[in-house]
């Protein structure tokens, strides 16, 4: 699989894993602390082939990606979900691209996300508690796997509405996958 876009990722580690997976470039941020001269980098490679934030599940990943998607406005989004991330034979439980398998890392890939300013969701907030998605003792784990199923990431129920928004998912797709959460739920319970 060949990705035109030039990825941007933390670290060294999640430059290895996504050449193991797929055939791409990549910029490392080297962590949290985006400096000037990687954002003109990826400025210039939105410029020239476009760019696509692939950055880890957690709460480092989710600022790295706030801060280029100011600072370089069209990239598009990679999500990797959490449990696709974990260190599976380690005693740490940090979450990272560097953990996931190739196949994980190719979906996530297939399924990315470009966000335009114009448009809205007609998702309410009002929808999202009905859904059980914001307080409840299921909330947690019912956006975990919403943020899955659409390939959004891991948010809390503050960041939900805005990912919900942002990446322009109807409320036909977030009732189809609400019913897949619901569904999974009676089938386990």
């Amino acid at each position: 699989m060949k990705i035109k876009e030039v990825i941007v990722v933390e670290g060294r580690d999640d430059t290895s894993k996504i050449h193991q997976s797929v055939e791409a470039d990549t910029i490392e941020t080297n962590g949290s602390a985006v400096n000037a001269s990687v954002i003109k980098q990826i400025r210039h490679a939105q410029a020239k082939r476009g760019v696509i934030i692939f950055t880890d599940p957690d709460y480092p990943g989710n600022r790295i990606r706030h801060i280029v998607d100011q600072a370089v406005p069209g990239c598009k989004h990679a999500f990797l979900p959490r449990d696709d991330a974990r260190a599976r034979h380690s005693h740490n439980k940090s979450l990272g691209i560097e953990h996931a398998s190739a196949e994980a890392i190719k979906t996530a890939l297939r399924s990315v996300y470009s966000i335009s300013e114009k448009g809205a969701s007609d998702i309410s907030r009002e929808d999202l508690i009905l859904a059980g998605l914001i307080g409840g003792s299921k909330a947690a784990s019912r956006r975990s796997r919403l943020g899955e199923l659409l390939q959004i990431g891991h948010t809390n129920g503050k960041q939900l509405l805005k990912r919900l928004t942002m990446f322009h998912i109807t409320k036909d797709q977030f009732e189809a996958a609400m019913n897949q959460v619901i569904q999974e739920e009676q089938n386990d319970g």
